[in-house]
């Protein structure tokens, strides 16, 4: 078994900073790994340091778990494995909350944070926001995650159809982030990988430019990782990205 992971962030076309972050760590072993993607908000400052600090908080607490041999986690069950990621998000709204304790001027900052801890074939997967993981298998395109946003509450309610999403005035307004002084409880998936399928974790500033109904044809042009990512970001690009733009792709071999 082998992990291929490739990352990239991009700051768009139309924004003047990125407030995205980025992050992937293969275990000692090499039979597991870590990815994360942060996109942040909160002015101008605020929104890189919100994302940093859930990014630098996810990987202190997840660290000592990578260097461990991934045979030490067999006997984990799926409900141990979560509340091992949902003591990372707990740390990263902390970390985030402590960062607005000590300057005012950071009152407002949040982010989202999507991670994926891949153990010997399977992704185990956290997330707050609307940042994405997908699973990519052959020419389908899989979205392990639902948008923690009031567009999504109403396409679940039938309050609209998804061909009103674009004309929607606050169709990018969370309803979950990091950065909130109450219990923030991620949303949770596992998923099988199998040999040649990939996990793409990424902010909306890559699905709000480049469709998902895009990326088949981008997968039968690129074959290594690193190519992959580089063409899904210069994709979205070419589109004038109007956000951030952020990949973290694994491969398994």
């Amino acid at each position: 078994m082998h992990y291929d992971i490739a990352g990239l962030s991009d700051i768009g076309t139309v924004r003047s900073s990125n407030q995205d972050a980025v992050a992937w760590q293969l275990g000692q072993d090499g039979r597991q790994a870590l990815l994360l993607v942060a996109d942040g908000m909160g002015g101008y400052h605020g929104g890189d340091i919100a994302s940093r600090l859930a990014m630098e908080s996810v990987l202190e607490t997840m660290a000592p778990r990578l260097q461990e041999p991934t045979s030490s986690y067999a006997g984990l069950s799926d409900d141990a494995i979560r509340m091992i990621l949902q003591d990372s998000v707990t740390r990263a709204n902390d970390s985030i909350m402590d960062g607005r304790a000590v300057d005012a001027s950071l009152d407002k900052m949040g982010t989202t944070l999507v991670l994926a801890w891949v153990l010997e074939g399977r992704g185990y997967v956290a997330h707050v926001g609307d940042s994405r993981c997908y699973l990519l298998r052959g020419r389908r395109v899989t979205c392990l995650t639902r948008d923690d946003t009031v567009v999504q509450d109403m396409l679940d309610d039938g309050s609209i159809k998804a061909a009103d999403v674009p004309h929607m005035p606050f169709r990018n307004v969370l309803t979950k982030v990091l950065g909130a002084p109450s219990s923030i409880q991620a949303s949770y998936q596992c998923v099988e990988i199998g040999v040649g399928d990939r996990l793409l974790l990424c902010s909306d500033g890559l699905t709000n430019a480049l469709p998902d109904q895009l990326w088949p044809d981008i997968l039968d042009k690129n074959q290594d990782t690193q190519s992959v990512a580089e063409a899904m970001v210069n994709a979205s690009l070419d589109n004038r990205a109007s956000d951030n733009v952020s990949v973290v792709l694994l491969t398994r071999n």
